[in-house]
């Protein structure tokens, strides 16, 4: 016998091992699969389930102060209407960060469209969320829009002037 060949016996148990082990884990689930694709962009379900769960991203990367991941699940006319560094400095500047935004209840209305109720402290509010692109978005609400049009500067101004800017 070889000195050798335990050795042997024991890197090739080694190499069946972690080939089994990569072929296992190569193997999953459909739901994996699916979580999978829509963390790698694909379409979110459009479903009031799918609403909820954007909506709910929404809501924690705002009360967490992350206001460009926020913008990012604006809708087009959302975008459009601020850009991504007015939107930041705004909120900034102005808004309530650190209390969650926790989602109550929500509806679909039509096929491309979810409103959702969020609570921060006592104080309920709807929102629309709209499916664009594959995603679902949030849509600023028209008096959101107006602001929003007249950019960082002004609309801080205008939340100071009206005592809606928490940091005031």
């Amino acid at each position: 016998m070889d000195i050798n060949t335990p050795y042997r016996r024991l890197a090739v148990l080694a190499l069946a091992a972690v080939s089994a082990l990569g072929v296992t884990a190569a193997c999953s689930s459909g739901d994996d699969d699916k979580a999978n694709a829509a963390a790698a962009g694909g379409p979110e379900p459009k479903t009031v389930d799918g609403a909820k769960a954007a909506a709910q991203t929404v809501f924690d990367r705002f009360s967490g102060g992350d206001f460009a991941g926020a913008w990012d699940m604006y809708t087009s006319a959302g975008k459009q209407a601020i850009s991504k560094d007015d939107y930041v400095k705004l909120n900034q500047a102005c808004s309530r960060k650190g209390l969650a935004i926790q989602l109550t209840s929500a509806r679909m209305e039509g096929a491309d469209k979810a409103i959702v109720i969020a609570k921060q402290l006592v104080a309920a509010q709807s929102y629309t969320m709209v499916y664009e692109n594959g995603a679902w978005k949030l849509e600023p609400a028209a008096e959101g829009l107006a602001l929003y049009k007249m950019g960082a500067a002004k609309a801080i101004a205008a939340q100071k002037k009206a005592g809606t800017c928490a940091n005031a």
